[in-house]
C-alpha cells in the first residue's frame, strides 16, 4: 500500500472545498439562518404580544362583565322593591275598599231601619187616627144629634190628610 500523498486524496479536496464554500458562502448562508430565526423571533414576539392584548381584552371583558352583573342585580333589587311597595301599597287600598265598603253597607242597614221605623211610626199614626177618628165619632154620634155630628164628623175626616202631611 502505498501512501499517498496529503493533496492526491479526494477528501482532502472535500474538505477544502468545503472550506472555501463555508468561508465564501458562510456569511451569507449566517445572515440568511439568522434572518430566519430573527423573523422567527419576531413573530413569536407578535404572537406573544396579541396574546397579551387578547388577554387584557378579556380582562376588561370579565371587568365589564362583573360591573353589568351587578348592574342587574342592583336592577332587580330595586324592581323587587318596588314591587314590595307596590303590594303593600294595593294592600292598603284594599283594606281601605274593604272598610269603605262595610261603612256604606253599615250606613245602608241605618238607612233601611230608619226607613222602617218611619214606615211603623207612620202605620201607628195613622192607625192612631183611624182608632181616633173612630172614637171621636162614636162620642160626637153619641152626644150630639145625627146631623150636626155627622156634618162635624164629615169636616174632621176632611181636613184629616192635610193634617197628617203637617205632621
Amino acid at each position: 500500500m502505498e501512501h499517498e500523498s496529503f493533496f492526491a486524496d479526494p477528501r482532502t479536496w472535500v474538505a477544502v472545498a468545503f472550506v472555501i464554500f463555508f468561508v465564501l458562502l458562510g456569511k451569507t448562508i449566517w445572515k440568511a439562518l439568522t434572518g430566519m430565526l430573527d423573523g422567527r423571533a419576531a413573530k413569536i414576539r407578535a404572537e406573544l404580544a396579541e396574546a397579551q392584548r387578547l388577554r387584557n381584552e378579556a380582562e376588561a371583558m370579565l371587568a365589564e362583565a362583573a360591573k353589568s352583573r351587578a348592574e342587574a342585580l342592583a336592577n332587580a333589587q330595586a324592581l323587587l322593591e318596588g314591587a314590595k311597595r307596590e303590594a303593600a301599597r294595593l294592600a292598603a287600598l284594599a283594606v281601605e275598599e274593604a272598610e269603605a265598603s262595610a261603612r256604606r253597607r253599615e250606613r245602608m242597614a241605618m238607612d233601611r231601619i230608619a226607613a222602617a221605623e218611619k214606615a211603623a211610626v207612620d202605620e201607628v199614626r195613622l192607625a192612631a187616627a183611624d182608632i181616633a177618628t173612630a172614637a171621636a165619632k162614636l162620642l160626637i154620634t153619641e152626644n150630639l144629634g145625627d146631623i150636626a155630628g155627622a156634618a162635624i164628623v164629615d169636616h174632621a175626616i176632611a181636613g184629616l190628610p192635610a193634617a197628617l202631611r203637617a205632621a
